[in-house]
């Protein structure tokens, strides 16, 4: 059974959303990374001084294991990130409707 996880990290939107276009091949390097560890999908959202994160993966370990890498986290911080993440992770389930 897969799992969600929402990720929201505090910090300064304005400059992930300019490093998201000025480091696009580092994101979609990412996202590869990320695939191949177990990640189903991803996506991103931002709000008032914080990016949420919401992503399904295959287990909660495999998603644990790829985030807790000290890189991704190095990286975090240079595109904005700054504090301590707000981490749920949930079962995810199937509804009539999903899409």
């Amino acid at each position: 059974m897969s799992v969600l996880a929402v990720v929201k990290v505090p910090g300064d939107v304005s400059i992930f959303q300019k490093e998201m276009a000025n480091r696009a091949d580092e994101f979609e390097a990412i996202g590869n990374r990320a695939k191949s560890a177990g990640a189903i999908h991803h996506r991103f959202g931002i709000g008032d001084g914080y990016v949420v994160a919401i992503d399904e993966w295959g287990s909660a370990e495999q998603f644990q294991g790829f985030f807790g890498d000290p890189a991704l986290q190095e990286f975090i911080g240079s595109i904005g990130g700054a504090g301590e993440p707000e981490i749920t992770i949930t079962e995810a389930v199937s509804s009539p409707d999903q899409f």
